[in-house]
């Protein structure tokens, strides 16, 4: 049994060294292969598709994974550097309008300093009543700074209003848009104008302000004094409280009085009263 089954072995053996050599001296040849060469061409092809399609799909569903994992990778990275740039733009923006705000106030300060012997004190508003009924704003600076009650307080553009109440740190600013005619704690304001940069000799009282078209009401204007559209409107120094030479407004309209004795005038604010943020107390020199 045992050499019948080595001689099976040999035969088996030498079949497939027969075999392979065969393989070897057809693989030489350009020509057609045989029906041998054919068939185990075939299966040998047949097996290993039967691997390869599963081990491809495999291998690119793994390389897909991975390509999501770089794609989600650069996605994150990309959404940081919008933010980033988005964070970056929003505070160079805020640089720049501070720095066009601080130039600005520079130059103020210094035009001011030409015309008028005065100290502007640079505050900033750190809020503004809500009460339609209270026009008033709070800023910056209180009494350690010297801010003592009456100070007028402007912006670039003109008058905004005074100071009411005062403590350590902070400061209660009444706005020329708070003024009535009928309360006697709201001061009005001497005012004269200017035509073509020269002043007039007119006179007349900023008393109260119209909340629905935004205007200075001013009144008590003798029949004499010729306003017209467009003449500029600053305090007169008269009163002791706001001193002279500071920009109110412009005239709007003109028209006569209640009972026809004086005229009036509609004044346009030149400050916005409605966003302020940056001001400046006027200090006058002591005499």
């Amino acid at each position: 049994m045992k050499l019948f089954g080595s001689k099976k072995l040999i035969v088996f053996m030498l079949a497939f060294i027969f075999f392979i050599a065969l393989m070897g001296f057809t693989s030489a040849r350009v020509y057609k292969f045989s029906w041998p060469e054919k068939f185990m061409k075939d299966s040998v092809s047949f097996t290993q598709s039967l691997f390869y399609k599963p081990a491809s799909s495999i291998a690119g569903f793994f390389g897909e994974i991975r390509n999501l994992r770089v794609i989600y990778e650069e996605n994150k990275v990309l959404k940081a550097t919008t933010a980033q740039y988005a964070r970056d733009r929003v505070r160079l923006n805020y640089l720049e309008d501070e720095n066009k705000s601080l130039k600005s106030n520079l130059n103020f300060t210094e035009r001011q300093k030409n015309a008028n012997n005065y100290t502007f004190r640079y505050a900033e508003a750190t809020a503004q009543s809500p009460d339609p009924f209270n026009n008033s704003i709070t800023i910056n600076l209180g009494e350690k700074d010297g801010i003592v009650a009456n100070m007028a307080v402007m912006t670039e553009k003109g008058l905004v209003g005074r100071i009411i109440s005062t403590s350590a740190f902070y400061s209660n600013v009444q706005l020329i848009s708070d003024l009535n005619a009928k309360e006697t704690a709201t001061k009005a304001i001497a005012a004269t104008t200017m035509d073509n940069g020269k002043l007039t000799n007119s006179f007349g009282m900023i008393e109260s302000y119209d909340a629905k078209t935004g205007m200075l009401q001013m009144t008590k204007i003798p029949p004499a004094n010729k306003l017209k559209k467009g003449d500029m409107v600053i305090t007169s120094g008269i009163g002791g409280v706001y001193p002279r030479g500071i920009i109110i407004g412009t005239v709007d309209r003109v028209g006569v009085g209640e009972f026809g004795i004086t005229h009036v005038a509609q004044v346009k604010p030149a400050a916005n009263l409605k966003q302020l943020k940056d001001v400046f107390i006027v200090e006058v020199p002591k005499s």
